[in-house]
């Protein structure tokens, strides 16, 4: 698992990452495991659960002035889509146990034996095996035993939060959930404009104001980051994959709880000059693309949980606030 910054914010303004992670064996690639078994029951390329987005033309990316450049948010151009269907919500636990149980799968962080959690979030047995366990970054610490079954390390578990969205996935992990169930990730063209639903060039999903109403919208950090979150929203960490409004292609969690996967490597500049029909990012990359934000999100450090904010991640890179969804073409 590659030794990556995985704090919410401007890289520019974070502490140096320290090279102190736990040793790991080598990474368990798709490409090299056998063939998995398909969905059970039936739903193998199912659209249950799913959306169908029509695609068309919309505006994609950002002139907002607040965006972080450095990302590639802008500038704004037409992109044109093909219809697809999308996840309503984050693949939850539950989900993630079938196919585990169905496959066998061994996700990476446990492949590794490790996996990055919060500090705020790291559990009381977990602290005391961190002997020579140091942090990834000031916030982040590096926590054996910590995957989607425990995600805050050893001495938790997800026993009553079966329906939230699975964490500690890597990209490749999502990769192998979409092969098993018949389905792919979603590009971020196609990612995007469903979380846009419909609405032209607005910051979130439902529009230009954080709050409706007076009300929260999504699952994001409330309070003085990283030292306190007030939860006002309802949470202090994951929140159920049908929390808060859907937005109106009736999509949860476009904003917010968790970053979510996409297919496309990461380029700050590709899209640039890139096609505008169905993109699908550079041939190749470092990282791949994640989207969304997630509930460590805050205004100070983290502006990400708008539509049109993008960064990523290596492909190995797991931790307690990354999960997915799945696409699917028609």
């Amino acid at each position: 698992m590659a030794q990556r910054e995985l704090h919410e914010g401007d890289t520019s303004k974070s502490p140096a990452l320290q090279l102190v992670a736990p040793a790991a064996p080598p990474a368990q690639h798709l490409d090299a495991s056998p063939a998995l078994p398909r969905a059970a029951n039936g739903r193998y390329g199912s659209t249950a659960g799913m959306k169908r987005i029509e695609g068309g033309a919309f505006l994609m990316g950002t002139d907002y002035p607040k965006a972080f450049r450095a990302d590639g948010e802008g500038p704004v151009r037409e992109v044109r889509l093909d219809p697809f269907f999308i996840d309503i919500c984050a693949v939850s636990n539950a989900q993630f146990e079938e196919f585990v149980t169905a496959t066998k799968y061994r996700t990476e962080a446990e492949v590794f034996g490790w996996s990055y959690v919060f500090h705020k979030h790291v559990t009381p047995k977990a602290k005391e095996k961190m002997q020579g366990v140091a942090a990834g970054t000031e916030w982040w610490l590096g926590i054996e035993g910590a995957n989607w079954m425990r995600p805050e390390g050893p001495g938790s578990n997800i026993k009553k939060r079966m329906d939230h969205p699975v964490v500690h996935i890597s990209w490749n992990d999502a990769l192998a959930y979409c092969e098993w169930a018949g389905k792919r990730l979603p590009t971020e063209a196609e990612w995007e404009c469903a979380a846009r639903g419909g609405l032209v060039q607005k910051l979130y999903p439902w529009g230009d104001t954080l709050l409706v109403d007076g009300k929260h919208r999504c699952n994001i950090w409330q309070g003085k980051f990283p030292h306190f979150n007030s939860g006002a929203d309802g949470y202090l960490a994951t929140a159920p994959v049908k929390s808060f409004a859907p937005n109106a292609f009736g999509l949860y969690n476009m904003s917010g709880n968790v970053w979510e996967w996409c297919r496309d490597w990461f380029s700050p500049s590709f899209h640039i000059n890139g096609p505008r029909e169905n993109p699908q990012g550079p041939p190749h990359g470092t990282m791949k693309l994640i989207k969304g934000g997630s509930h460590l999100c805050h205004e100070s450090y983290c502006n990400r949980y708008r539509v049109a904010a993008r960064t990523g991640n290596t492909p190995d890179s797991a931790s307690s606030h990354t999960g997915f969804r799945c696409a699917r073409d028609m």
